[in-house]
């Protein structure tokens, strides 16, 4: 596929991320415990296996100390930072994903500035965070007053990025209002897969939408034939304790296969 969409996947395991490349992954976004709130920061073993098994693979790295909020602490923030100063120099890391709020729910600009300026000079992605703000449209040009980031990775603000397309839209026209090049680019998230990609690349991939974002994933049974304890240890989804999330190549790669023939549609339509 050419390069006119570039699909992220997000993957917390090698065989994941092994089955999204073969799905035809452009980058990989990674993290440890996807399903257990959103994801933390990811091992540097997970990282360096990734990369030994993809060397061509661009990685953006998780940079999130626990799940719950967004509003970290002082001691999380230094966490944080000695987590981008150790992956910063891995190969294959193009960059880090990350956001902080404050307690009132907006964008917490100066430790989020101080953030990008560790990770500098690589990508920065802010994050779902985004989502649990109070406004995207106030929310976006807090996160654009920082210099330094890449990208918002956002479902509009809604549980799934095709309820939100509106808001999407919104935040996409307001990242071409200026001829800079530095402004955030929008990355729709949550949700996308075979049943919904049309209809946001029909809606957003005219107006300059040229990422996704998605994780293909699903549970699957471990291997474990005895399990002591059923119900698992007390923490995590209910029924779901031992089960192991993966990612599928196939639906990787009919999530690209939609993406190509929508955007070949609407050229052959202009």
């Amino acid at each position: 596929m050419s390069k006119q969409v570039v699909l992220e996947v997000c993957v917390d395991s090698l065989e994941s991320a092994v089955n999204a490349a073969e799905g035809g992954a452009d980058r990989l976004e990674l993290c440890n415990a996807l399903t257990y709130g959103g994801g933390t920061t990811p091992s540097l073993g997970l990282i360096r296996s990734i990369h030994k098994a993809k060397p061509q693979m661009p990685l953006m790295v998780m940079i999130r100390p626990r799940v719950g909020d967004f509003c970290y602490s002082e001691s999380e923030l230094t966490v944080m930072e000695e987590d981008i100063d150790s992956f910063r120099s891995e190969n294959g890391v193009h960059g880090v994903v990350l956001g902080v709020l404050t307690a009132d729910g907006c964008v917490d600009v100066e430790k989020t500035r101080r953030l990008v300026k560790k990770a500098s000079p690589l990508q920065v992605t802010f994050h779902r965070a985004f989502d649990m703000t109070k406004n995207a449209e106030s929310a976006y040009r807090d996160i654009s007053s920082i210099s330094g980031i890449t990208r918002i990775l956002t479902s509009g603000l809604a549980p799934r990025a095709v309820e939100a397309i509106p808001t999407i839209r919104r935040l996409q026209i307001m990242s071409r209002e200026s001829s800079a090049s530095e402004l955030p680019q929008i990355l729709p998230g949550s949700g996308i897969n075979v049943n919904t990609i049309e209809e946001l690349v029909r809606s957003l991939w005219p107006i300059g939408g040229k990422e996704f974002h998605m994780s293909g994933g699903s549970y699957t049974e471990g291997e474990m034939r005895e399990v002591g304890k059923k119900d698992g240890m007390g923490m995590g989804e209910d029924g779901k304790a031992w089960k192991i999330w993966r990612t599928d190549a196939n639906a990787v790669k009919e999530v690209k296969r939609v993406i190509e023939a929508v955007i070949e549609t609407i050229q052959e339509q202009n």
